[in-house]
């Protein structure tokens, strides 16, 4: 788009861009909180419980955990190339760049699907059918409500994401950004980086513990 005219209430492009880019820093310093507050609660737990946590973290399917931190690393990276292939002007590149990283994010929620069902079929599912090993029981079920919790809510960013980057690929392709206006994209890639590095943390936490020690 050859002639972008920033919004009625910005004097110029420049402008607009960084009220964007202010906007979605504070928006993601609100859920650093949020997901602070439940790695806190993690945390407290897994003092007053390490052995049991431990344990926990044992049936935790590490394969399907690895293979998605590997997905959503590339799909950071498909992301951050569509930012600057767009604002280079290609706008075609960043489209299907952008449309990578949403099917990768698609993998990434399929794959948690079958960990979510293989963990029912293990009776490790809160509320529903737990059972584990009684000298455990207490902390481990504690454990897994955070990860149920915890992956959930990532999962929902991850969806709202995908979304996200479908519609911003579909503006791409119709050629919207360049080196003058490029917010919305730039907006885009910095929630979804985001969601990778609160994946990083979740996968730290959950599918790391007592695998040491095994």
């Amino acid at each position: 788009m050859s002639d972008v005219r920033p919004s009625f209430q910005y004097a110029v492009l420049s402008q607009q861009q960084e009220a964007a880019q202010l906007g979605i820093w504070a928006f993601l310093a609100t859920e650093v909180l949020f997901f602070g507050v439940l790695i806190v609660a993690y945390s407290v737990y897994r003092f007053a419980y390490p052995d049991a946590f431990a344990e926990a973290g044992r049936h935790t399917k590490i394969l399907i955990g690895g293979a998605n931190t590997a997905i959503l690393l590339s799909s950071s990276f498909a992301v951050a190339w569509a930012v600057e292939s767009a604002k280079a002007g290609l706008g075609r590149i960043a489209a299907r760049l952008l449309c990578a990283a949403a099917l990768l994010g698609i993998v990434f929620l399929g794959l948690k699907g079958i960990e979510y069902w293989r963990e029912y079929e293990e009776h490790l599912v809160p509320a529903v059918n737990f059972a584990f090993d009684p000298a455990h029981s207490h902390g481990a079920i504690m454990f897994f409500i955070f990860y149920f919790i915890a992956t959930a809510l990532h999962g929902v960013h991850v969806a709202v994401g995908i979304v996200l980057l479908l519609v911003i690929a579909w503006r791409a392709r119709q050629g919207t950004y360049s080196s003058r206006y490029h917010a919305p994209i730039t907006v885009a890639g910095l929630y979804w980086h985001f969601v990778d590095v609160v994946w990083i943390f979740l996968f730290a936490l959950i599918y790391l513990p007592g695998r040491g020690a095994s």
